[in-house]
């Protein structure tokens, strides 16, 4: 989960300085499937109990917020390109 975590925010800095529009929606896509793949390992650790599940709430609906922005953001920008 620190990998596929922290990855998000590394994506979208190297989206930030993309050499093309191409690039950006790659960096941002790469970013938004590590969104899914933490969102993903949060209900792994409510579902085994690893962690209280009342305690990944507030983590897993920022996650589905943060995967929602990320996909307007790569809708739009496709859009841009066509």
């Amino acid at each position: 989960m620190l990998r596929s975590g922290t990855s998000i925010g590394a994506n979208v800095e190297e989206g930030k300085a993309a050499q093309s529009e191409a690039d950006f929606v790659n960096k941002y896509s790469t970013a938004c499937k590590e969104a899914r793949e933490t969102h993903y390992w949060l209900r792994l650790l409510a579902a085994s109990e690893i962690l209280p599940p009342d305690s990944l709430v507030e983590l897993e609906i920022e996650c589905d917020e943060l995967i929602a922005i990320l996909t307007s953001i790569i809708k739009k920008m496709k859009n841009r390109q066509q």
